[in-house]
């Protein structure tokens, strides 16, 4: 659990590859997430060419940190499977097994949503030239961190509400 609680958003990166181990062993921990009914929806684009990454850049006002990426992941998902209402949830979860494992490998990245924004998801796929049957979701740039920070503690009790019983801890 110690990524849960280490994991931050990291947009600054060093002059430095990822290796293809480490990637392959963060698409495992995304394909590991449980999906609506197994369909497993998702694909990934990897892209590491400098121009494709500065394009990406582009893509949203959220987006410029991936020029000074050394790699990105693209999440994209099927747009025919068993379950289509239950794509982006799927790739939602898979987004942040990604995300951990990115944390596990000593590295670092942020989750730039481009789904359900449309005219994002259609310049994603533009630029990565992807096939009509699949649908842009994320785009994940990652590297070694070049910046550092703790996360915020986001605990809030009182947003726990309890249906049946007391809670548990207190007197009431």
């Amino acid at each position: 659990m110690e990524e849960i609680f280490h994991r931050v958003s990291i947009r600054k990166y060093e002059d430095r590859p990822v290796e293809a181990e480490k990637i392959e062993a963060i698409l495992k921990a995304a394909m590991a997430a449980p999906s609506a009914a197994n369909q497993q929806p998702w694909e990934f684009f990897v892209v590491t060419d400098r121009q494709k990454l500065a394009q990406l850049s582009g893509v949203s006002p959220y987006a410029g940190c991936t020029a000074g990426a050394p790699a990105a992941i693209v999440s994209v998902y099927r747009k025919e499977c068993l379950l289509p209402d239950y794509a982006q949830i799927d790739l939602s979860i898979a987004m942040e097994n990604l995300w951990l494992a990115t944390d596990a490998e000593g590295l670092g990245g942020v989750w730039l949503g481009i789904a359900p924004i449309m005219e994002r998801m259609d310049q994603v796929e533009k630029i990565l030239d992807m096939p009509d049957n699949l649908s842009a979701f994320a785009i994940f740039p990652l590297g070694y961190p070049a910046e550092t920070r703790k996360q915020q503690d986001r605990f809030d009790r009182s947003r726990i509400h309890f249906a049946v019983g007391t809670v548990p801890g207190s007197s009431n």
